[in-house]
């Protein structure tokens, strides 16, 4: 049986969206007031951190040296940030929010474009509710600067394609050059394959010999010029310098090719082994709590679009397969890649917002609405059950009143939202996810990165007065306390400790430390086992503090559960070296 849907979504989204959007906006940028996490994300800080500090925004340097693997433009935007805010994480991150609140703004105007304000409200509800998403504004890298951008593009693109070349061919060009220089070249598939297709589909033809087309191709080309020179100024201009243990390297090469084609056919400095089903599962939690959905949704209108003999949709319009066609492409090509990680999928999760809100908005089977409240509701049952276990499995401070807390909340969404229309479950989803998210923010990420010691080390440092500076060295008056920290080359990397301490840090090897004493006390962060090989060598160590550490961006369960935590922790300490 069919069943009318359009006025029961549009009350609801009237009196709902508001009151839901603004608690996942505050949800998502929970993560500002959370320390940067290693590695990558310290990484990215220190970079910024150092174009802030000295000013050269030409030149990425990495420990003193230089550093190719990712274009300028995030650490651009954070270099800024950090000179308008200060060094620390909210200014790094805080950019980041930004282009991931422009890619809500985008995903609106994309789906209002095509569908009308229902579907452009209940799109941009799933966009800011997606997982990854949530964890990408947490977990800053280059993802919240693409999902904005190419989400941008391809609006000002869509918006141009039928006008003369006006203001949203320029902002398109704009945008897509941005993304090149955030990612590289092959953003420009996710930009463009939706519209080849859609032009196919439609039988545009005209649209692939426009000079529009090419107009926007020679601009973006020309806005991606500030990163093509920055590349060759510090490498093509230097093929002295040694980059992935050679000489000669071509900044520009690496940028068309290597970066992005290069990992993709496993050929470039970067390697990997990918798996071709890798992102059809990792979209199963990337996507929740609408990844099932989102499947059923690309399987109907792959369906729809390939039965050209059939009834067309009611919602079939002119850019109709842009976001089939952008979001199929791309994960295609992410999928036979060589090289893989779950954030790579972000840029997609506006296309995907679009077609599973387009999908929820014309549902009419009666038997197809039933599924998916089953659907959505155990994953309403299952998500708050698993916080619950992890709550007695982690064993924070306090954690019975907390369980009794989740149980509450869990319990208020099936009193808000009742009834037997579809927003009811949806909604339900919805409120499920903010409270998984803020958990996650407010609750699990400011326990556990207590044991990210390279951060906490920082702080330590941070909070010593001269005087107090002073007094751990060895006793020394103020005047004679070392100013820079070091870090031995032969230890892991700590890039939480180079961006959060507020003195100079350098690394040095071993072998250079006894020179360096010479002059007088060292300070030295380092891992708890080089303790002994200093003193082997006839160097005498006093700690000043330890640290535990673990890696907090893989999390186990040995680390989760709070018997064998103290198992995996690593020691490290701030050491005071002397002859």
């Amino acid at each position: 049986m069919i069943e009318p849907t359009h006025a029961e979504w549009e009350t609801f989204l009237q009196k709902w969206f508001i009151p839901l959007l603004i608690p996942a906006i505050l949800v998502n940028a929970g993560g500002l007031i959370i320390p940067i996490l290693e590695p990558d994300g310290s990484l990215y800080a220190t970079i910024a951190k150092t174009i802030a500090r000295t000013g050269d925004f030409v030149n990425l340097r990495v420990d003193g040296k230089d550093w190719l693997d990712k274009p300028h433009f995030p650490f651009w935007m954070a270099a800024l940030s950090f000179r308008l805010f200060g060094i620390n994480a909210f200014a790094y991150k805080f950019p980041a929010l930004l282009f991931w609140g422009a890619g809500a703004f985008y995903t609106w105007r994309l789906a209002f474009s095509l569908y009308g304000k229902s579907v452009a409200q209940l799109a941009v509800l799933i966009y800011v509710s997606a997982a990854h998403l949530v964890i990408s504004n947490n977990d800053v890298r280059a993802e919240p600067y693409l999902t904005g951008l190419i989400i941008g593009s391809v609006y000002h693109f869509y918006k141009a394609s039928h006008a003369r070349p006006n203001f949203h061919l320029v902002a398109g060009s704009a945008l897509a050059a941005c993304a090149c220089m955030t990612k590289g070249p092959f953003v420009l598939i996710t930009v463009g394959a939706g519209f080849v297709l859609d032009w196919i589909w439609g039988k545009e033809w005209d649209q692939f010999r426009n000079i529009r087309w090419w107009i926007a191709i020679a601009l973006t080309a020309v806005f991606t010029l500030p990163e093509l020179i920055c590349l060759y100024l510090q490498f093509d201009l230097h093929p002295e310098k040694l980059v992935y243990g050679h000489t000669g390297v071509s900044g520009l090469r690496f940028f068309f090719w290597d970066s992005q084609f290069g990992r993709f056919f496993n050929t470039g400095p970067i390697k990997g082994a990918g798996d071709p089903f890798f992102y059809f599962h990792t979209l199963l939690w990337a996507f929740l709590p609408w990844s099932l959905l989102l499947y059923a949704a690309i399987v109907r209108k792959c369906r729809r679009a390939g039965d050209p003999a059939g009834a067309p949709s009611r919602r079939a319009v002119r850019g109709d397969k842009i976001c089939l066609g952008g979001a199929l492409a791309s994960f295609v090509v992410f999928s036979l890649s060589r090289f893989q990680l779950p954030h790579y999928l972000n840029i997609l999760f506006p296309f995907f917002s679009i077609l599973t809100a387009g999908y929820l908005y014309d549902i009419r089977l009666r038997w197809t609405r039933k599924a998916i409240r089953i659907t959505q509701d155990s994953v309403n049952v299952l998500l708050p059950v698993l916080l619950l276990l992890l709550c007695w499995f982690i064993h924070f401070r306090g954690w019975p009143w907390l369980m009794a807390l989740i149980l509450f909340f869990t319990v208020l969404p099936f009193l808000l939202f009742r009834g037997k229309e579809l927003p009811a479950p949806i909604a339900r989803s919805f409120w499920m996810a903010m409270l998984v998210f803020a958990w996650f923010n407010f609750i699990l990420y400011p326990a556990i990165l207590r044991y990210q010691a390279g951060t906490q080390a920082g702080r330590w440092i941070a909070g010593l007065s001269p005087t107090q500076a002073g007094r751990y060295v060895i006793n020394l008056p103020p005047p004679q306390a070392p100013d820079t920290v070091y870090l031995l080359q032969e230890a892991p990397v700590a890039y939480s400790f180079e961006f959060d301490c507020p003195r100079p840090v350098e690394r040095i090897s071993i072998k250079s430390l006894p020179a360096l004493l010479d002059r007088g006390p060292v300070f030295l962060y380092t891992p708890a086992t080089f303790t002994d090989s200093l003193q082997i060598r006839g160097m005498h160590t006093q700690s000043l503090q330890t640290f535990q550490n673990f890696h907090i961006s893989q999390l186990t369960g040995e680390f989760l559960n709070y018997r064998t935590r103290d198992s995996v922790l690593t020691p490290w300490c701030l050491l005071t070296v002397t002859r």
